[in-house]
């Protein structure tokens, strides 16, 4: 059995929590949390909820630790601090700063001789693989990744962030022209404007100035002024009524020409339609903390990302059953 671990117990941790119960080979021992531990019953019965800081008394009890952190403040500082102790596996999922969080992770990885696998989910993530897949086999084209439709839990607390919102939930929703387009092979120029629209469901207090609301919401900078941005507002029990769920998806689409003249157009596409993206995200990383428990054992140590790991290290079948019923 792999012993996991998971440090948060959000959306993201009790998604782990659910999908370590679809493994046969995988076992949960141990939660840590910020919170008072003893305001945290499991789902899995006999698994003890311990405080975060106390996480390095446990690091001889636990084959992976998943982290269910956030991106933007608790992984960049999380993920060095517990590869000192254990293998570990986040989602660190801000694209731009990717290099720098592997650099980190493995200084830390690599000199207390542990595995570290960074930025796993489905994008990045399984979007990641089928970029790289979908380049090499196509050397000459052109790749697109759309987005949606699906909530975008970044974008909904930047509007909540504003004076007077009282919740809100944003969607990204892909293009259909442009998408098909791209599924035609005529690899088109897309701005990002042309790509994806945003869809806003708000809430707002009382007597709140919705035009200087709306307003705000589209000229903001790195989130809304780059697209058509539609604002609804809505009551309160609208919201919790249609918007509670956590949906997502999206395609990578990968068009080029193969012949001895360009003459054969080629589209490959892979799509996700999840009905929850924090359920989804959990159940890549329990399969590939199984990789990381292999790897580990056979003396991988420093940090590693979903391109560094074959696909036979995530499944719990064996070579022989793989090429049997896989290939």
């Amino acid at each position: 059995m792999i012993r996991i671990g998971i440090l948060g117990y959000g959306n993201l941790g009790k998604g782990v929590e659910n999908a370590v119960a679809h493994n046969a080979d995988t076992q949960l021992v141990a939660i840590f949390t910020r919170r008072n531990p003893d305001s945290i019953t499991p789902i899995t019965k006999g698994v003890n909820v311990y405080k975060a800081e106390d996480i390095a008394n446990y690091k001889n009890d636990i084959d992976v630790l998943i982290l269910c952190g956030g991106s933007a403040t608790d992984l960049p500082k999380q993920t060095p601090e517990v590869a000192k102790y254990f293998n570990v596996i986040d989602s660190f999922d801000t694209h731009a700063n990717i290099p720098q969080h592997f650099q980190d992770v493995d200084n830390a990885a690599k000199q207390n001789n542990t595995l570290a696998l960074i930025s796993c989910g489905w994008d990045p993530g399984m979007f990641s693989l089928n970029r790289v897949y979908a380049e090499s086999v196509l050397p000459g084209g052109a790749t697109y990744t759309f987005w949606g439709k699906g909530v975008s839990q970044g974008h909904s607390d930047a509007i909540r962030r504003i004076k007077g919102v009282l919740d809100a939930r944003q969607y990204t929703v892909p293009v259909e022209s442009a998408l098909e387009a791209v599924r035609s092979g005529k690899n088109p120029q897309l701005t990002t404007r042309q790509k994806h629209t945003r869809e806003c469901f708000v809430v707002v207090e009382e007597g709140a100035d919705k035009a200087s609301i709306e307003k705000q919401i589209k000229e903001m900078p790195n989130y809304f002024a780059d697209y058509d941005t539609t604002v609804n507002f809505i009551s309160m029990e609208e919201l919790k009524e249609k918007h509670n769920g956590i949906p997502h998806g999206g395609f990578v689409i990968r068009s080029g020409q193969t012949g001895e003249h360009d003459e054969y157009n080629n589209v490959i596409e892979y799509s996700l339609k999840l009905d929850s993206n924090p359920a989804f995200t959990s159940s890549v990383l329990v399969a590939y903390a199984r990789a990381v428990y292999r790897m580990s054992k056979e003396g991988k140590t420093g940090c590693i990302t979903v391109l560094d790991v074959a696909p036979s290290y995530l499944s719990p079948l064996s070579g022989e059953e793989l090429r049997a019923k896989m290939l």
